[in-house]
């Protein structure tokens, strides 16, 4: 009995984040579900703006150096560079 407490605890702080997050697409996707009957883009509208977040959070805490904020998300810098271009983050304006 005490080996399945352990496991819980060991991934406690994980567990914590995933019940954070799950709490917060309850919100989200509420928000922005579609009951118009067309087909719903859900899906890619989160990840979009989940992506952005991560990188604007990435690039602030790099002092915006791209290929620090590539690592700190463990992705290839070329691959960083692209998807900034496609969620559209611009450096330039804060």
């Amino acid at each position: 009995m005490k080996s399945t407490n352990q496991k819980t605890d060991a991934s406690s702080p994980r567990q914590l984040v995933e019940d954070i997050i799950s709490e917060k697409m309850e919100h989200i996707t509420t928000l922005l579900s579609n009951g118009g009957g067309r087909k719903s883009q859900l899906y890619d509208e989160v990840l979009e703006m989940v992506e952005r977040s991560l990188f604007k959070i990435a690039l602030k805490r790099t002092n915006n150096v791209k290929s620090k904020a590539a690592d700190y998300l463990g992705i290839n810098r070329n691959t960083f560079h692209k998807k900034m271009n496609k969620l559209h983050i611009d450096m330039t304006s804060k």
